[in-house]
């Protein structure tokens, strides 16, 4: 029987234009398209008619197909000689969990190959106008989840993340906005500090929200963001205002 090669494919932050040559290929290619919740309907509407698709999608505090299982899948698909391709928002090695599925292919002797894809920090961030360095302002990016396995509470060194000199950047954060604030707060960053939160980012439903870290928090929930939100914290935010660009899309935006 054919051992196939399990394509662990990137889709980039939900701009179907932002998908890589390869991804595109491998997409119109594949015969079974396995995705996660994060992937745009834009994406997944370039998917051939007659390929199998399977949705093995998470949201925090439900998950109707753990990932056991999800590697579990994976494995027997491979086995069966499929050309798979494992899609996943973003990039998949940036809190993707495409390294718990490359590993758990790789412990049966299954050949994979990780198609890297742009990660949403670089995307939604130059989206909104705003770099995730800049000279004079931030020295360097943190990338962080806010949100930990089980839906337990978040464990991070709060005191090393309080940097003023380095751009935090917070994945699945809509429900932690407040919490994470509060903590950089007491660690001692400034409350002047400009933060940003970009829902559905790059996409026609993007919308954002630009505030201090003081009032990022009731500035986000007033805007009852509806979809996937990446939170930005760091002074590169204050240069939203200057490098934004008019919008090829219709995008709504959010200030305190």
């Amino acid at each position: 029987m054919t051992m196939a090669t399990v394509h662990i494919v990137g889709a980039g932050p939900g701009d179907p234009d932002l998908l890589t040559v390869k991804a595109r290929r491998l997409l119109e290619s594949a015969e079974v398209v396995v995705y996660d919740r994060l992937v745009s309907p834009e994406i997944i509407a370039l998917i051939p008619a007659g390929t199998a698709r399977i949705d093995v999608g998470k949201q925090p505090g439900n998950h109707p197909v753990p990932q056991d299982e999800i590697n579990s899948l994976l494995v027997a698909l491979a086995r069966r000689g499929r050309r798979v391709v494992r899609l996943k928002g973003g990039d998949p090695f940036v809190f993707g969990r495409g390294s718990e599925e490359a590993a758990a292919l790789a412990a049966h002797g299954l050949r994979f190959e990780v198609v890297p894809g742009i990660t949403s920090a670089s995307a939604c961030a130059a989206a909104i106008g705003v770099p995730l360095t800049h000279r004079g302002l931030a020295t360097g990016v943190r990338y962080v989840t806010g949100h930990c396995r089980a839906d337990s509470d978040l464990d991070l060194d709060w005191r090393g993340l309080a940097d003023p000199h380095t751009t935090l950047v917070v994945y699945m954060a809509k429900a932690q906005i407040g919490d994470i604030a509060e903590r950089l707060l007491a660690q001692g960053l400034s409350p002047d500090t400009p933060a940003a939160a970009v829902c559905n980012g790059t996409t026609v439903r993007q919308r954002h929200a630009i505030a201090t870290l003081a009032d990022i928090a009731a500035t986000a929930e007033a805007a009852a963001f509806d979809g996937p939100v990446l939170f930005l914290i760091g002074r590169v935010v204050a240069l939203a205002d200057v490098l934004a660009e008019p919008a090829a899309t219709p995008m709504r935006a959010e200030r305190a």
